[in-house]
């Protein structure tokens, strides 16, 4: 399902219009990336975490050449499902 499914999705549920929920979802998709960029996590009780998770640096191997490279340490954004959505997976 891309975003505009979503957004489709949403504004049958809602009854509300394709243009308003378009925005809500950027609205969302916005506060939990400036939320992550400040290294903060986001609680959504039953959904689930968005989360910054520290990778440590380490060798990796360029596929193209075989030697042996240098991979830095970054972050990377997480997510834990919560109960309710592992749930609904099952």
């Amino acid at each position: 399902m891309n975003k505009a499914k979503v957004v489709e999705s949403m504004a049958k549920m809602t009854k509300m219009s394709k243009a308003a929920c378009k925005d809500c979802l950027e609205a969302f998709i916005s506060t939990v990336g400036n939320a992550l960029k400040g290294s903060k996590s986001v609680v959504l009780t039953g959904f689930g975490t968005f989360s910054v998770m520290k990778r440590k640096a380490r060798v990796g191997v360029n596929p193209a050449t075989g030697k042996k490279m240098q991979i830095p340490a970054k972050k990377v954004p997480k997510f834990k499902p919560g109960k309710e959505l592992k749930g609904m997976v099952k």
